[in-house]
């Protein structure tokens, strides 16, 4: 009985580890996605050379990782929201 617990929490573990790493790189994605539309080259020297890019990923990376962590919080209470009822 507590192995088929142990493992049904393992799979759950598992289930949210492989949700939370999807979402947060469909996160930077779409993030990235709508950075392109930045106009870089007003607050950079050099938008399009190895510095202004690595800028561009990396504010990519900060807010798709914030855009993420609120879908995934979401995504917790809803699941939270079944054990009102």
């Amino acid at each position: 009985m507590d192995i088929d617990l142990t493992n049904q929490l393992n799979q759950s573990l598992s289930t949210n580890g492989l949700v939370s790493i999807i979402v947060s790189l469909l996160c930077i994605a779409l993030a990235w996605w709508a950075l392109q539309n930045l106009k870089l080259d007003l607050i950079i020297r050099q938008p399009k050379g190895a510095q202004g890019r690595l800028l561009h990923l990396l504010l990519a990376i900060i807010l798709g990782h914030a855009v993420s962590g609120f879908v995934i919080d979401y995504l917790s209470w809803t699941q939270m929201l079944r054990h009102l009822f």
